[in-house]
């Protein structure tokens, strides 16, 4: 049975898109049954993102040799329903993300994990994507190691 886990940031157009990709791409390597997906906690604050998925975490992904699709999806909102279907979830800035959580999702801003890794707005992009390299490639090796059942 595969797991599902869910990051989450703000407009699930760079820290959680590169996250997803570069999770999935290592769990598959590894052989985990786990598949990650990813959403936005306001992708109303984004008004100026491009496509579906950052130039910068598309050319950090590339380097990394893990393809972006042509015909890849746009970003999307939570939903309650997103929480309801995943195993785990982890926000990638609890400065920024927490709030919103607590705002939005109240049942379920203690359940989530959180990082931080801040957004453009507080870091450049290289040490960004960076800092969720080491942490995507923590937690799978976590996972690999026998993740815990916490429901």
């Amino acid at each position: 049975m595969t797991r599902t886990l869910l990051f989450l940031c703000t407009g699930n157009y760079y820290r959680s898109r590169f996250a997803e990709h570069l999770f999935n791409h290592l769990a598959h390597r590894a052989g985990l049954a786990w598949r990650a997906d990813s959403r936005g906690l306001a992708l109303e604050w984004g008004a100026h993102n491009v496509g579906p998925i950052s130039r910068d975490a598309a050319r950090a992904l590339e380097a990394l040799g893990i393809s972006v699709n042509d015909d890849e999806r746009m970003p999307q909102s939570a939903t309650a329903l997103d929480f309801a279907g995943a195993d785990r979830v982890i926000a990638l800035d609890e400065t920024e993300h927490r709030p919103l959580m607590e705002e939005r999702f109240p049942d379920h801003a203690a359940t989530v994990e959180y990082w931080l890794i801040h957004d453009l707005d507080r870091t450049d992009a290289d040490s960004a994507l960076a800092q969720i390299q080491t942490a995507v490639r923590d937690l799978v090796e976590e996972l690999k190691a026998g993740y815990p059942d916490r429901t």
